[in-house]
């Protein structure tokens, strides 16, 4: 496969080193992992799920109105490191969705009040994103307070500051903000449970939970008109991925995003959260209502300023001890414009169980749990021209993509092939292509060559669009193979090469990547 030469953005080189000395950061949390013995101790990471509202002023007097979603782990007391993304939920601007890395510093002021400061790096745009967003580079800081209710979680207030250097948006505004606290349980590398470890007494408890493969169709009224005041097309198809996160047997709360693959509105994205309530008929059959709300508009649907309230039930069936298919109905509408659709989804649901811990355990302590070998990498893909209309235009410009990929790596030898699923979302932050996005899954294999070296393959598959990108209804494929490099236990390095198409657009595109990965182990129910 022959690459051509690509003039490079003035941008690319800021966004990486930025992005590359966030994930750097990490490497406090990299060191060398012995063998573990049965009297070891594993710490729980504080984490962080971080919820944002602010309004930023656009030129002509116009504002946005923004709620952020940030996961931040802390690397130490003073450090913490996360993904997050931004979305339109008020004014005219109704898909304008951003996806990026997060770094904060704080520090303990007083009794339950810390001060904090941080940096968010991403990509993104939408609705009049060529205009505003440019290439699509985001840059947010802020600065403020917070105060630790002590059993409720943090609420914080403070200012930020937001710019997009290739647009128009140069924003500062106050903003509040809750922290909803909880640890996780993972090791840095990729862990195996001693031989001799003895289990104690009283099992650690287990957190239920659910990740799932959607697929879902929505059925559109004839009064529901384009941005634009066009008819909008009577249906639309959407892929994604959806988490649940049990806090008892019954109730739940969710994350999903999912994008268009079908219809006529490729570039449109929901990223929507919730709660809901799970009955059980039977042993192996359940009844689940839900209501969500979030950020969703793009690919000229008409969600004003972008907020989406989304209500259901579903009907949820176990095919096996740890997997589920679920149907669900629901209806989906936009109150500040005139999207609403019927919706119908097929999931498939994956069940398991995270373990309870606010303080050290043992690995005997773990012994109802299974070690799992994932990783996450923050990405960097630049497309180069594949085909003559690929892009509606700048046709011989490269388009520059931010994101993360998170894998997780079939059990097996850690010295011979390794299979894994995976999964990734990208945002454009160069190439005059802000508000292009795409959110894929699939599956791949690493191999060893030596002690360091290793090399992978993937495919992948799911929906992209927006930015002018000639995607078609959305649906797009793309397949990578790459060459890795091991830092240490827990980082590697690899770059790759890959390619990418539409199934029904002219979209084509020969993909160049460079990613920084963190392999850590991760506990779930046997």
């Amino acid at each position: 496969m022959h690459f051509q030469t690509a003039p490079a953005h003035s941008k690319i080189w800021q966004v990486t080193a930025i992005s590359a000395a966030l994930v750097l950061s990490a490497t406090c949390f990299a060191q060398s992992q012995p063998a573990a013995s049965p009297t070891e101790t594993l710490a729980p990471v504080p984490t962080t799920w971080r919820l944002t509202d602010e309004t930023w002023k656009l030129p002509a007097g116009e504002t946005m109105g923004m709620v952020g979603g940030t996961l931040l782990f802390d690397v130490n007391e003073q450090l913490k490191l996360g993904v997050g993304s931004y979305g339109a939920v008020r004014g005219e601007r109704g898909g304008f969705i951003t996806l990026g890395l997060a770094a904060e510093v704080s520090q303990k002021i007083i009794n339950n009040w810390s001060a904090q400061a941080g940096l968010f790096v991403g990509g993104g745009g939408g609705r009049g994103g060529a205009s505003l967003a440019g290439g699509g580079l985001m840059l947010r800081s802020h600065a403020g307070l917070s105060y630790d209710t002590q059993g409720f979680g943090k609420l914080g207030f403070g200012v930020s500051h937001v710019s997009f250097p290739s647009g128009v948006i140069q924003s500062t505004q106050p903003y509040v903000q809750y922290d909803y606290p909880f640890s996780s349980l993972i090791a840095s590398g990729w862990r195996s449970a001693p031989v001799n470890s003895q289990a104690p007494d009283t099992p650690l408890l287990s957190k239920p939970q659910e990740f799932s493969l959607v697929y879902r169709h929505y059925s559109i009224p004839g009064a529901v008109v384009q941005d634009s005041g066009a008819p909008q097309h009577r249906n639309m198809q959407l892929m994604g991925v959806e988490w649940l996160s049990f806090v008892d047997d019954r109730w739940f709360l969710k994350l999903e995003a999912e994008g268009a693959m079908g219809g006529k509105n490729s570039g449109y994205m929901q990223i929507l959260t919730g709660a809901g309530y799970r009955l059980p008929l039977s042993a192996s059959t359940a009844i689940k209502l839900h209501a969500a709300a979030g950020p969703a508009g793009g690919g000229s649907v008409d969600t004003g300023g972008g907020l989406l309230l989304d209500a259901g039930i579903a009907l949820q069936q176990k095919i096996t001890r740890s997997t589920a298919l679920e149907l669900s109905l629901g209806q989906v509408r936009a109150p500040s414009a005139s999207f609403k659709a019927n919706s119908l989804a097929l999931k498939l649901n994956h069940q398991f169980g995270l373990p309870s811990v606010d303080n050290d355990v043992s690995w005997g302590a773990l012994a109802a749990f299974e070690p799992q070998s994932l990783r996450i990498r923050t990405v960097n893909q630049t497309y180069l021209k594949g085909s003559p209309d690929w892009r509606a235009n700048n046709v011989d410009s490269a388009v520059s993509n931010l994101g993360v990929q998170l894998d997780y790596f079939m059990p097996g030898d850690k010295h011979s092939a390794q299979v894994f699923l995976t999964g990734q979302g990208l945002a454009a932050y160069a190439g005059n292509a802000g508000a292009y996005m795409t959110g894929l899954v699939g599956a791949g294999v690493q191999v060893p060559v030596t002690t360091d070296w290793f090399v992978e393959s993937e495919g992948l598959v799911g929906a992209a669009g927006g930015g002018g990108l000639a995607v078609g209804n959305g649906l797009v494929s793309q397949v990578n193979a790459g060459v890795g490099y091991r830092l240490s236990e827990s980082l590697s390095l690899m770059g790759s090469v890959g390619y990418m198409a539409a199934v029904r657009g002219d979209f084509r595109a020969k993909v160049l990547g460079l990613s920084l990965a963190y392999q850590f182990t991760g506990f779930a129910e046997k």
